[in-house]
């Protein structure tokens, strides 16, 4: 089977883009932005299709080109970057799939971004109760040697109501949840790309399962679905 790729001709465009960031110019090159964002939209499309055959997968979401300027210094009307993001099915699956194509700044990145306050008080008491399972995944050979430790924003010594002593601390104050792992320009345009993404997405599944266990239950083990 071929597998589609991401071309050189796209990672031209956005160093140009980069450097003509503008309204005039994206203007008068608008034609050349749809050809090239076709092509990635049937690269995330390809990519939708392999991680269907290993996981459910609700949506695919592919990020428009245009930046939100309210609320930022940077005035730069556009990104100079696709990406794409991928919803696993069903309220008793967790996590989603992220992927970023951008010169010489390409990754694919998982896990939980921004947990809602309930999700983060839960996944919190249970690292309170117990992490061994967890710890025993983030040392899977092939998990760390694909994604590399979890990564992610925390509080400075520990959330109201935990033990700044615990020895799960270092768990415990994370905001976030994620793996990020990056891609060189000359790997995002080979062509085994995609498997290797798919690859890599694979790899996460024990982690999503066993969050996927703890945000559809009670610290009892009882489920929380209906």
């Amino acid at each position: 089977m071929i597998h589609p790729i991401i071309t050189k001709e796209v990672f031209q465009f956005l160093n140009q883009l980069k450097e003509n960031n503008n309204r005039e110019w994206f203007t008068e090159n608008k034609k050349q932005f749809k050809v090239h964002e076709g092509e990635v939209k049937v690269f995330f499309n390809g990519l939708l299709e392999v991680l269907k055959t290993h996981d459910e997968i609700e949506k695919l979401k592919v990020f428009r080109i245009y930046r939100d300027v309210r609320f930022s210094k940077d005035k730069t009307p556009y990104k100079y970057n696709f990406s794409a993001s991928f919803s696993r099915a069903g309220n008793h699956r967790r996590g989603g799939y992220y992927l970023h194509i951008q010169p010489e700044g390409s990754f694919i990145a998982t896990g939980f971004w921004n947990p809602n306050k309930e999700d983060l008080f839960r996944i919190r008491k249970e690292w309170e109760q117990d992490a061994d399972e967890l710890k025993e995944i983030m040392t899977q050979k092939d998990l760390k040697s694909v994604w590399g430790t979890m990564i992610g924003d925390e509080v400075k010594t520990a959330p109201k109501g935990f033990d700044k002593t615990h020895k799960n601390i270092d768990l415990i104050r994370k905001k976030q949840f994620i793996f990020v792992r990056n891609f060189s320009d000359k790997e995002v345009l080979d062509e085994s790309f995609i498997m290797e993404v798919n690859r890599s997405f694979k790899v996460i599944r024990p982690y999503f399962d066993l969050m996927s266990n703890i945000l559809t239950t009670n610290l009892n083990g009882e489920s929380l679905l209906d």
